[in-house]
């Protein structure tokens, strides 16, 4: 569940490419590549770059019953900036998401997996959607995974947001993280110290990564801190967290763990995750695209 963005690549101030885009949007295009039942809960506007969207979802295996093309509203557009290192800065294009005031609340069945996060997932305008979708999920018995990607041109914002971070705090299952995300938040980039003060008492299990460094989870019973492997002739960091959470998410699915199995995962049940998790990264962080190839997935299927 998330937003629509039309992403924009620049190199050197010339445009590279152009790929439909949004976080959740990445993750679930992956999934629907590597053959699993998925759809995309979200919206674009009735132009040109929300009607390829649309298709590109379908085209990937990714369901549209829960996706709307809105008439007379217009799709959000990125402009991505990549510097020598691959990492992108960014313009954006965009309305406010709204809620529409006539919806279907989207159907949950118990251990399906619900991937939410960014600002669509926090902003005033679509806790009317957003908040009964979440309780519907969790009391489904689904494992809800919540990504923040909290970026620094909301920061001002910040006083006005934590009433609803907190409360998809308390709705996760998993809440995922980057430390950029925390610094912008918290001040801080420890992951413990952020688990402790700030996610535990809402969420049990907490994951925090720092781009190419240590990723660490916490639960209740461990820490654990695992490395994240280097990346060769990385082109473009973008969708790389996206591709992470759809990696951890294939990984639950592949390796049959449900909700009540991963509150009380073990260290190499952990380990398993992150290794799927970084290898969508890693794989996404050779192109210019947003999500995995179609030749990874049949790889990595095996």
């Amino acid at each position: 569940m998330g937003e629509t963005i039309m992403d924009i690549i620049f190199r050197d101030n010339q445009p590279v490419a152009a790929v439909p885009g949004g976080s959740a949007f990445n993750s679930v295009i992956s999934i629907g590549r590597m053959g699993l039942p998925c759809r995309f809960i979200g919206y674009a506007g009735q132009d040109r770059a929300g009607l390829a969207t649309r298709d590109f979802l379908s085209e990937n295996g990714v369901s549209i019953d829960d996706f709307e093309i809105r008439e007379g509203e217009k799709s959000a557009i990125s402009l991505a900036y990549l510097d020598e290192n691959g990492d992108a800065s960014y313009q954006f294009y965009k309305d406010i998401p709204k809620a529409l005031q006539d919806w279907s609340l989207p159907r949950f069945g118990s251990d399906d997996v619900l991937l939410f996060g960014s600002y669509y997932a926090i902003c005033e305008s679509m806790r009317a959607q957003v908040a009964p979708t979440l309780s519907a999920a969790r009391q489904a018995g689904a494992v809800l995974y919540y990504d923040l990607n909290y970026r620094r041109s909301h920061a001002h914002e910040l006083e006005l947001l934590l009433p609803a971070i907190h409360q998809n705090f308390h709705e996760a299952t998993v809440v995922r993280g980057s430390a950029d995300d925390f610094e912008i938040m918290y001040g801080s980039r420890d992951a413990r110290h952020i688990y402790e003060h700030h996610i535990s008492r809402h969420c049990p299990l907490f994951i925090c990564t720092s781009g190419g460094g240590m990723i660490t989870v916490c639960t209740p019973q461990q820490t654990l801190d695992f490395r994240a492997p280097r990346v060769e002739n990385v082109v473009s960091t973008i969708g790389a967290g996206d591709n992470f959470n759809a990696g951890f998410v294939y990984g639950l699915i592949r390796e049959g763990i449900t909700r009540d199995r991963l509150l009380t995962l073990s260290p190499e049940g952990w380990q398993q995750l992150i290794r799927h998790a970084t290898a969508f990264a890693g794989q996404v962080c050779q192109s210019t695209d947003n999500f995995i190839s179609k030749t990874f997935a049949e790889t990595w299927k095996k």
